[in-house]
């Protein structure tokens, strides 16, 4: 009789150490699957929202929603005055509002040593989808201006009629 169980036991063994085998298998493919999936999804959303990623897209138009926020002129050049040229330059903040509308709350200007502080100044602005525009400052001056790709800088310079020599860059403040 043991010599019958024998076999029924062995074959017992086996047939548990296969379905053991198989449920391990089942279980080690389904965490590698899941692990996969998350891999996946965190590369999808790492690419989703880089800058690479936003560029395998091809390039955007401009327009003027590239200006929005706190940015900074700074600037040098020359005023006309009777023929004279005076030196003027100026460091003033303009807060886009990503509308075609901005607000400068501050400037110091120095014109041929004389200081003047200013603020609350209102203006518009455009921008074309190559990158160029126009800014004007109501009641000022008025600047044609060309935007960097990524809207982080752009640079002006005066235009008009009896214009100084005047050109700068604007960079936003982080």
């Amino acid at each position: 009789m043991s010599s019958q169980r024998r076999p029924k036991q062995e074959k017992l063994k086996q047939k548990e150490a296969i379905i053991m085998k198989t449920k391990l298998i089942k279980m080690i493919t389904s965490c590698s699957l899941f692990a996969c999936a998350l891999v996946s999804l965190v590369t999808a959303m790492a690419l989703g929202t880089s800058d690479t990623a936003r560029a395998a897209l091809g390039p955007q138009p401009c327009g003027v929603y590239m200006l929005r926020g706190s940015y900074l002129f700074a600037t040098h050049g020359w005023n006309i005055v009777g023929g004279v040229a005076q030196p003027k330059a100026i460091v003033e903040g303009i807060d886009f509002n990503g509308d075609g509308t901005l607000v400068s709350p501050f400037a110091t200007v120095s014109i041929n040593g004389t200081i003047i502080h200013s603020s609350g100044s209102l203006g518009t602005y455009t921008v074309n989808t190559d990158c160029t525009g126009t800014l004007s400052f109501t009641g000022g001056a008025s600047f044609d201006i060309f935007v960097e790709a990524s809207g982080r800088q752009l640079w002006m310079i005066q235009t008009g009629p009896g214009s100084p020599v005047f050109e700068g860059t604007v960079t936003r403040v982080p």
